[in-house]
């Protein structure tokens, strides 16, 4: 859908800083389309506390096409944490999600305030964000990868095992991974295009350029020719589309006896995190550029300790075998 469509229900103000934050800070249809959802809900409830619409109006009928600067000044601090306490208790929003929304509210306000200059002062910028459950990364075990590996066996086997052994190996997203061209292949290297259209260099250990040379052997040549540079491609001769590599990342799963685990594309990623980190002794700072994070914090959640270390632990005590009968 074009994004004069998407954006079709929202007051000019709001479609400024969309268009703002696709064309000039490069983020993808899929983010806008999350800020867009976001900030629709805001200003819904932002105009229900602050106009006299009728009580009667359900959230969602509300008209926000109308709304200008001169409502946005009135918002101030306490107004922001009256709606977080609506996402909260009637529309039940994790605090997860009302992160997310922190986020897409700043952005908005920091436009309006340091870009388009229609604020003096940014009333969000004492604005917290919810405190968030730190869960570890869910990820295969060494033992489960291998099995990953070699459970493969479907009816495009090659294909198939050289995307899972990318993902394994190098720890790319799903987006990048179906993005892959073959002229982004250089020797032992390939150039990912990541989150906010942020490219990096990923090299090919010696289990991804064997994966790699069996498939380009039975590649089929592809249908059209704007699917010609394409490195994974359907049966049709297209290119792989981010759902049916999920299809084939579980199918693979199941034939591995690892279906029914909650694992996913996402969680191979992790999987590569953590076994290159436990297991290959990665720096950490190395393993941020590995997996294309604009900060450190987001890559140490891949430094949680594994069960068998927390046994070593256990059993490292001077005490550990000291038995006392009474």
């Amino acid at each position: 859908m074009p994004a004069t469509k998407r954006f079709h229900d929202c007051p000019q103000i709001l479609k400024d800083f969309l268009y703002y934050m696709l064309t000039i800070r490069g983020r993808s249809l899929k983010t806008v389309d999350a800020y867009h959802t976001d900030l629709r809900i805001f200003l819904r409830y932002m105009k229900s506390v602050k106009t006299d619409i009728s009580s009667d109006l359900d959230f969602h009928e509300i008209d926000i096409s109308d709304i200008d600067i001169d409502l946005i000044r009135q918002i101030t601090l306490s107004d922001v944490y009256g709606f977080l306490n609506y996402t909260m208790s009637e529309r039940e929003n994790n605090s997860k999600t009302r992160s997310r929304k922190v986020s897409c509210i700043r952005s908005f306000f920091k436009y309006l305030t340091a870009k388009a200059g229609l604020l003096s002062e940014n009333p969000v910028k004492d604005l917290e964000t919810p405190s968030l459950k730190k869960l570890m990364p869910k990820y295969l075990t060494l033992e489960e990868s291998i099995a990953l590996i070699s459970g493969v066996d479907t009816a495009h086997k090659e294909r198939d095992y050289c995307i899972i052994t990318f993902f394994l190996n190098c720890g790319m997203r799903l987006s990048e991974l179906v993005g892959i061209n073959i002229s982004d292949i250089r020797d032992n290297t390939v150039k990912l295009l990541g989150k906010g259209n942020k490219e990096r260099i990923v090299y090919l250990n010696e289990s991804c350029v064997y994966a790699l040379e069996q498939y380009l052997k039975i590649r089929k040549q592809p249908v059209k020719a704007t699917e010609k540079d394409a490195l994974f491609l359907s049966r049709r001769g297209t290119r792989l589309t981010a759902r049916r590599v999920e299809q084939i990342v579980e199918e693979c799963l199941k034939h591995s006896g690892l279906s029914c685990k909650g694992y996913s594309p996402h969680k191979l990623r992790h999987t590569a995190a953590t076994l290159m980190y436990q297991h290959g002794g990665v720096d950490i700072r190395v393993l941020k550029e590995v997996l294309g994070h604009a900060n450190l914090a987001t890559t140490e959640i891949y430094t949680h300790v594994s069960d068998k270390q927390i046994e070593k632990a256990a059993k490292a005590s001077p005490l550990s075998k000291i038995i006392i009968n009474k």
